[in-house]
């Protein structure tokens, strides 16, 4: 699942890269990609390398967050670049009912 949501993710950072990192949305929205790959990448640190299901929970909702924004901004430069995070999005909120359920059911 992985290879095919960083190859969406990738297209979908180049299609809004490419309208210009000199406007101001594009360089505001490509920053807002960073900050939910950066939560993407504690997430995984927090909640397998930690093994902290609790603060990977808050970590996961900051980056359900920071996704829903990136998705919204990148929509505002490229319906498609915004629509190939889509199936990124589903994954995401699908690991954050995961992850919930984990803390639910160990506390």
């Amino acid at each position: 699942v992985w290879v095919t949501l960083f190859t969406l993710m990738g297209i979908s950072l180049y299609l809004v890269w490419k309208r210009g990192f000199r406007r101001h949305d594009v360089r505001r929205s490509v920053s807002l990609f960073g900050i939910q790959l950066a939560l993407n990448v504690l997430w995984s640190a927090v909640f397998f390398g930690m093994r902290s299901p609790q603060y990977g929970f808050v970590i996961i909702v900051l980056l359900w967050f920071a996704l829903l924004a990136t998705i919204v901004a990148f929509d505002r430069i490229s319906r498609i670049a915004a629509v190939l995070l889509v199936p990124y999005f589903l994954w995401g909120s699908f690991a954050l009912v995961l992850n919930f359920s984990i803390v639910a059911l160990n506390p």
